[in-house]
């Protein structure tokens, strides 16, 4: 495209001034003012819009490239134009996406003047195999596919906030059945300089790395990201669902076929030997109520990196087993000797260092004071390229990959809902390893094993993981 019809259509579309009204001093030495083009390119250089050369000449007739045109494109639209000039701007804007989502956190503030909702999401294949040790006797062996469709909508409401939803619909196609639609989460969010505020149903993840929550949780968050350079701290409180957290020893029967947490097969109970749960009737109408408080320091790209949690959770699970025929309630006889505590307090610290963009080596360790019973968790991991974990949401780029490696132990009164149906989960400790890869833009491959033991009595569990997502 040469310069001079981007400048003209960049002139028509965006700045809505005649040629015939607008007069300025000659930017250009290459532009004269008999030129065609020169009051657009005049009015667009006084804009800001376009910058020419160092040696003060436009050089209009060369072609530009399409990223040239994408910056002239988000210049344009941070004058937030309004009638046919937007109409038209939101076609440029289609046109060059993905050179708009390369100019990164400009385009990220720029976009809610092109679309007032963004429609994002994924189709992703999941496989998983559990090899574990009975603890009623034998071996188990249970393989399970899923396979979920997900919309991730954001729709934008002024300048500082936007709403934001999960919609998933699952299918186990070993069995070939599926579920509706169902709304996993749904929060709003404001984004200002100093601060961030989530108020709804929205994700649960926190500076461990997942070794406490991958859950979500229904309440509020602040946090407060320029109290120094590279520190964050964050601040959550409200209500997890029922059957999140309860209290017990080899609670491997947290992963399953869904990832919402609702099991889909009555054998990875049976496969994991789990004991001490709540009933899922029991669980069901008792939900949990917490607070807590995350400070994280991260630098920018190169260096150490720290951080420390605490949460208190207030649930009866911790106390009572479930009922006798009579309706009396059992204590839990997995959580607290004297079962005389209905609290979790939980603490984490984790730290590590980043080797510029690719390497990376952290660990992070929690403990529960209120449980006597598998009460602490850690993990120790290094990770070379900049996939780690997978895709994570559209935009991922071909050619990234990342491989890692490292070892866990996840006590389940510790890990009450944390990365339990990936590789390690709670109730037992061992090493694990993994990879990603992305063969083509917004398509990831993931895999991961485990090979460990089971933390309270003898037993060996092996895991097998593998993903593929397809992002829109």
């Amino acid at each position: 495209m040469k310069k001079t019809v981007a400048a003209a259509v960049a002139a028509a579309f965006v700045v809505g001034t005649s040629a015939t009204t607008f007069a300025a001093a000659n930017p250009f030495s290459d532009v004269p003012a008999g030129h065609w083009a020169y009051n657009s390119i005049a009015k667009l250089a006084a804009e800001g819009v376009v910058e020419g050369y160092g040696d003060g000449t436009y050089r209009g007739d060369r072609n530009i490239t399409r990223y040239e045109m994408a910056q002239m494109i988000a210049k344009a639209m941070a004058k937030n134009p309004g009638g046919s000039s937007k109409a038209e701007l939101d076609r440029l804007a289609a046109e060059f996406r993905d050179e708009l989502d390369a100019l990164g956190v400009r385009v990220a503030e720029l976009e809610k003047y092109a679309d007032k909702v963004e429609w994002h999401g994924k189709i992703e294949y999941t496989y998983k195999s559990a090899r574990t040790d009975n603890i009623h006797g034998g071996k188990t062996k249970v393989n399970m596919d899923d396979w979920i469709f997900r919309f991730e909508p954001v729709a934008h409401v002024n300048d500082h906030w936007t709403l934001r939803a999960r919609i998933d619909a699952h299918a186990d196609l070993s069995r070939d059945n599926a579920s509706n639609f169902s709304l996993e989460r749904g929060w709003a969010q404001g984004d200002y300089d100093n601060f961030q505020v989530k108020v709804g149903r929205q994700p649960l993840y926190t500076n461990e790395d997942g070794i406490i929550w991958d859950t979500e949780y229904t309440g509020g968050e602040m946090s407060f990201g320029n109290l120094a350079h590279g520190l964050k701290a964050t601040v959550y409180g409200g209500r997890l669902g029922a059957g999140k957290v309860g209290g017990s020893e080899r609670n491997a029967g947290s992963w399953n076929g869904r990832q919402d947490g609702v099991s889909a097969h009555p054998r990875w109970t049976e496969a994991a030997g789990a004991r001490g749960n709540f009933s899922e009737s029991e669980r069901r109408d008792d939900p949990s109520s917490f607070w807590a408080v995350n400070l994280q320091y991260t630098p920018k790209e190169t260096g150490l990196f720290a951080g420390a949690g605490y949460y208190q959770i207030k649930d009866d699970d911790f106390k009572f087993n479930g009922t006798d025929p009579d309706g009396n309630k059992i204590p839990n006889a997995s959580y607290t000797r004297h079962n005389d505590s209905d609290k979790a307090k939980i603490w984490s610290v984790n730290a590590g260092y980043q080797f510029g963009s690719k390497a990376k080596l952290w660990g992070a360790y929690a403990k529960n004071s209120e449980a006597d019973f598998e009460n602490y968790s850690w993990q120790a991991l290094f990770n070379y390229g900049n996939l780690y974990g997978g895709g994570g949401q559209y935009g991922v780029k071909k050619g990234r990959w990342s491989v890692w490696a490292g070892y866990k132990r996840l006590g389940s009164n510790a890990s009450l809902c944390a990365i339990n149906w990936d590789d390690a989960y709670a109730g037992t400790k061992g090493v694990v390893a993994g990879f990603s890869v992305a063969p083509m833009d917004n398509v990831v491959f993931l895999a991961k094993y485990f090979k460990g033991k089971y933390i309270t009595g003898s037993g060996d569990a092996e895991r097998l993981f593998g993903r593929v997502e397809f992002f829109f």
